[in-house]
C-alpha cells in the first residue's frame, strides 16, 4: 500500500472554489527531493507533508518550486484532513511544528481557525520595477507600498483596480520576495471589509487563488486603517474565497471552512 494523499479546498465551503491544497499525512520521513518531487507532481500551490510527533505534528509546505516558510491555506487543509480522515479526534488542537514555529487549528462549527503570527508591513518606497510589472501608475493607481519578511504589500485605489490587474509574471519573477500583495478596500455596502490577490510567480505560483498568509500582513494593515481588528476579507481570484481574520496584538486567527475534493494513493512512495 502507497501512501494516502487527500486534495482538499480551503477557504471556501463548495468544491472547486477557494485553494486547493495536496495532504500527505506520512508514517516515516522522507527526503526533501521526496517532498519536492510529489510537490511537482501534484502541480498545485501547495502541498503539505505531516509528519506525527509526541503532542502535534511537524508541518512543511512545497510550491511545485519551492518550500515556504508560511502557508495558510494547506494549514487549513492539513488540519481538516486531520479531523475528517480520524487522525485527531473532533474539538481536539491541531498543533503543528513549522519553519514558522508553532502554529495551532480549532474547530469553530463550521469553520476552521488558525493561529498565527501576523507580519506588519513597513512603509517603502516603490522598489523598481514593481509597479511596472504591475501595470500600475504611482500615485493615481498605487497608493502605497510596504514589505514584510515575506512579500511586497500595495495598496490601491479601487477594487476594479485589483479585480483587473493582469501582471507581468515575467518580471515579477525577478523581485527578492516571495510574492506581491495587491489590495484595496472594499465598496461601502459590502460585506467584506478588504479585497486582494496575491502573486508568487518566483515561488513557482503565478496567481495564488487565496493565502491565508497573506492576510497575516493584509489584517494589521487595515486595523491601522479601519480603527478595527476583526475582518471579512475577499480574495478576489478566479477561484475565490473568503477570509475572516481577528487581529490579536502579534497573532492573527485566520478563519475558513474547507471541503475534500479527492483521495488518492503514491503508490511510488
Amino acid at each position: 500500500m502507497g501512501l494516502s494523499i487527500i486534495q482538499v479546498d480551503a477557504f471556501t465551503s463548495v468544491p472547486f472554489a477557494g485553494n486547493p491544497a495536496a495532504v500527505c499525512v506520512l508514517s516515516a520521513p522522507h527526503s526533501d527531493e521526496w517532498m519536492q518531487a510529489v510537490a511537482r507532481e501534484m502541480n498545485l500551490s501547495e502541498t503539505a507533508f505531516l509528519l506525527p510527533e509526541t503532542d502535534g505534528y511537524r508541518l512543511r509546505w512545497f510550491t511545485p518550486a519551492v518550500e515556504v516558510a508560511l502557508c495558510g491555506h494547506a494549514t487549513l487543509a492539513s488540519a481538516h484532513v486531520l479531523w475528517s480522515e480520524g487522525h485527531l479526534a473532533p474539538g481536539a488542537i491541531a498543533r503543528f511544528y513549522t519553519l514558522s514555529g508553532r502554529l495551532t487549528a480549532t474547530q469553530q462549527g463550521d469553520w476552521i481557525e488558525l493561529d498565527f503570527p501576523a507580519t506588519r508591513c513597513t512603509p517603502i518606497d516603490p522598489p523598481a520595477g514593481l509597479l511596472d510589472a504591475l501595470g500600475l501608475e504611482p500615485g493615481t493607481q498605487a497608493i502605497a507600498v510596504s514589505k514584510n519578511q515575506f512579500d511586497y504589500l500595495v495598496e490601491v485605489a479601487s477594487l476594479e483596480i485589483v479585480r483587473q490587474l493582469a501582471p507581468d509574471f515575467t518580471r515579477l519573477r525577478t523581485l527578492p520576495v516571495r510574492g506581491v500583495i495587491v489590495t484595496s478596500r472594499a465598496e461601502v455596502d459590502s460585506e467584506y471589509d478588504f479585497i486582494s490577490r496575491f502573486f508568487a510567480p518566483g515561488s513557482g505560483v503565478d496567481e495564488d487563488p487565496v493565502t491565508g498568509s497573506a492576510h497575516c500582513a493584509l489584517a494589521p494593515y487595515w486595523g491601522d486603517r479601519l480603527s478595527k481588528d476583526t475582518f471579512l476579507a475577499y480574495q478576489a481570484s478566479a477561484r475565490g474565497g473568503v477570509v475572516k481574520a481577528r487581529l490579536a496584538g502579534d497573532r492573527v486567527f485566520l478563519g475558513g471552512q474547507a471541503v475534500t475534493v479527492l483521495r488518492g494513493e503514491l503508490v511510488q512512495s
